[in-house]
């Protein structure tokens, strides 16, 4: 197998962990490659190089060398400073990274999701309303992987997505014609179901709606596998 080299990728790191007795085991996304494991070697400890410059939700400019799966980080550089990110959208922010480690295999080139991250990210430090970089992020994320929703018509019957209609949102098959509200299911407006899918919020009204709708499908393709973000979120919330 023939040793690549890769020079420079714009790239941030979604998780790090310790390797052997020096060295970090990293998980990073590129704009160009795509997520990659690459190990840092003699990258911990006070005098370690880049201790301080190896940290989530910074842009950086890395290279790497290698063969297979796992390359060797040969340099890191920063490339603009770390988005300011603190308490619930810090944690955001690594709910960002989970979906990625868990939507995205490594050596799978996904320039657009690596812009759609860049986005997310700015937008948590920035927007007046933290949830609506988070929808943006997930519905950008379901429809990369091949999992968007299909608001032109119904799937059971063809039909153009009627405004006026109310629709359950199955996974599997899209979007249900329905004449009232189930237990467990999503329903919706075909007028909110479009607008959703072209992520347009208009209020809270709709953000609550679409964290119902883009959860269920999120959780429907992640298995059987919980998010530890989201724990970490639920024990944040105050008691009722």
């Amino acid at each position: 197998m023939k040793a690549e080299r890769v020079e420079l990728e714009a790239a941030y790191i979604l998780h790090a962990r310790p390797y052997r007795e020096t060295s970090q085991l990293l998980e990073v996304i590129g704009r160009q490659h795509g997520r990659q494991g690459l190990i840092a070697r003699g990258a911990r400890g006070p005098k370690a190089r880049w201790r301080a410059l190896l940290q989530p939700f910074r842009p950086l400019h890395l290279s790497w060398s290698g063969r297979g799966t796992l390359y060797t980080l040969r340099n890191a550089e920063p490339a603009a400073p770390s988005a300011p990110l603190q308490g619930r959208r810090l944690l955001s922010a690594y709910y960002l990274n989970e979906l990625l480690l868990r939507f995205t295999t490594r050596g799978e080139p996904r320039p657009e999701l690596f812009a759609h991250y860049t986005a997310a990210l700015a937008g948590l430090a920035d927007a007046d309303n933290a949830e609506v970089p988070l929808r943006r992020f997930e519905l950008a994320l379901l429809t990369e992987s091949g999992y968007g929703l299909d608001a032109d018509r119904d799937a059971l019957h063809g039909a153009p997505i009627d405004p006026e209609q109310r629709y359950a949102y199955q996974p599997e098959r899209g979007a249900m014609p329905v004449e009232r509200d189930g237990d467990e299911q999503v329903v919706l407006t075909g007028a909110s179901l479009q607008a959703i899918a072209a992520g347009s919020f208009h209020g809270a009204d709709d953000l609550r709606l679409a964290k119902r709708l883009l959860r269920q499908l999120l959780d429907h393709h992640l298995g059987h596998r919980p998010l530890q973000t989201r724990r970490v979120f639920a024990e944040m919330r105050p008691p009722s």
